[in-house]
């Protein structure tokens, strides 16, 4: 009888969460998210129209005789296209790309196509995960994403070596779209940590573009890789949104009720706090630029604006209710709405005529980044994220002798490979301990990779 009586009760305190919850979500605009972070320059943001246009190339069957080309063309010379991998080529391991050698902006760049809904192998990559299974340079990694990524590199690893040796001047760019965008995301982390496998090439050559991103990364890793990694969200995208693992949505498509259900009630009773500090939750990667062209309770669209930041909380953690949230994420509208606003920057720079300040504004914004990039980490610190690390500081440290060897372990298990925890792990199994408890090395005649 107690129990009935206790039935109205819960549904009173379910209806009321609900209720805040949709309240919650109709006041919030996508313009919230961003509305307290810098604005974006026309340096840092040029390339992002152009490498749209690259990824867009991937979706034609013939660029001879392209179909949907955009009105400006994809910029792309037949002549420097080097590959264009298909499905039947990648076996499905990975979405379709293509290696594109920009000479004109001195740039090695590969870009590669978002999901194809029609394509079973793509949701196998998609579906390849659970929250926590895998774990990559201390942190947690989407393992579906990470596995394409290993396939494209070890199938690219030597035409890339080369090319990157050959132009030493040149950046290695790597963008993608949806899907794309974690496996581009990915590339960028295992060539950075692996850095051998491309002639050493340094981190400062090395680049991602994740454009309408999916969340592959724990937010440890998201703020580290900031300086390699960024994203490009259109104003109501939902997928950068979508803290659900993308493999639990797709599960879930035949009891969606459920679904809003257990993402009601955990909204609602969970604190944000609490969920920064969940090591195996996944995040959109790197440093984030929001174009904003809508404004809340007006009708068509703004000239955009872009705005950049490295933010640690708010990290496009909630979903917006916009009839809009999946045309945001094509990339036809994303590339459109970039080449406005970067248009609209050009039109409002005073031109320049001294290279001279040129070079000075390029360095204002190398600096800025530099600084956005240590505060996040800091502020990654300061909130107790699992995992997040500390750079040394410039003019040392004063802390005690306990904290500092607290903060050097961690900073050193965090940067530490997963080449070298696999090789130290497997020089451990080849030790030997002798008569005095001493170890030494077991005769063998090639190396434990062998």
């Amino acid at each position: 009888m107690s129990f009935l009586c206790g039935l109205p009760l819960v549904e009173c305190v379910y209806c009321l969460a609900c209720a805040r919850w949709a309240w919650k979500r109709c006041l919030h605009t996508a313009g919230h998210d961003s509305e307290n972070w810098g604005f974006a320059t026309v340096e840092e943001f040029e390339p992002i129209p152009r490498l749209c246009r690259y990824i867009l190339a991937v979706y034609e069957d013939d660029l001879r005789q392209p179909l949907w080309e955009p009105p400006g063309g994809y910029g792309i010379s037949l002549d420097s296209l080097l590959l264009k991998k298909t499905y039947e080529d990648t076996y499905g391991r990975a979405p379709p790309y293509i290696l594109y050698l920009d000479h004109e902006h001195e740039d090695i760049v590969l870009a590669i196509r978002g999901l194809n809904l029609a394509k079973e192998s793509d949701y196998a990559v998609l579906l390849d995960n659970r929250l926590g299974k895998k774990k990559f340079d201390g942190g947690y990694v989407h393992n579906g994403l990470l596995k394409a990524a290993g396939w494209v590199l070890d199938a690219e690893c030597e035409i890339l070596r080369n090319l990157v040796e050959k132009y030493p001047n040149y950046t290695l760019t790597f963008v993608g779209h949806s899907l794309g965008s974690g496996v581009a995301a990915m590339l960028a982390m295992v060539v950075v940590q692996n850095s051998h496998r491309l002639g050493n090439i340094d981190r400062k050559r090395v680049r991602s573009y994740a454009i309408a991103p999916a969340r592959c990364m724990s937010l440890n890793l998201a703020v580290r890789y900031a300086d390699v990694i960024n994203s490009v969200v259109l104003q109501d995208d939902f997928l950068p949104r979508t803290a659900t693992p993308l493999e639990d949505i797709f599960k879930s498509l035949f009891c969606l009720p459920c679904l809003l259900c257990m993402r009601c009630m955990r909204d609602t009773c969970i604190p944000e706090e609490k969920m920064l500090k969940d090591p195996r939750r996944l995040y959109a990667p790197g440093r984030l630029y929001h174009i904003v062209e809508r404004k809340p309770f007006k009708m068509g669209r703004f000239p955009p604006v872009v705005r950049t930041a490295v933010p640690v909380d708010g990290r496009f953690e909630h979903i917006v209710l916009s009839c809009n949230a999946t045309s945001d994420h094509a990339i036809i509208w994303i590339e459109k709405e970039a080449q406005r606003a970067l248009d609209l920057m050009l039109e409002k720079e005073e031109p320049m005529e001294a290279p001279a300040k040129q070079k000075m504004e390029r360095q204002e914004t190398m600096t800025r980044h530099n600084v956005e990039y240590k505060a996040a980490l800091q502020r990654a610190k300061t909130l107790d994220v699992p995992h997040a690390y500390t750079p040394p500081s410039e003019y040392g440290t004063f802390d005690e002798e306990g904290d500092a060897n607290s903060t050097r372990s961690q900073g050193e298990s965090s940067n530490k490979s997963y080449v070298e925890e696999t090789w130290d792990a497997l020089i451990e199994r080849h030790l030997d301990k002798d008569e005095h408890g001493h170890t030494e090395l077991k005769k063998q005649s090639s190396s434990p990779f062998t």
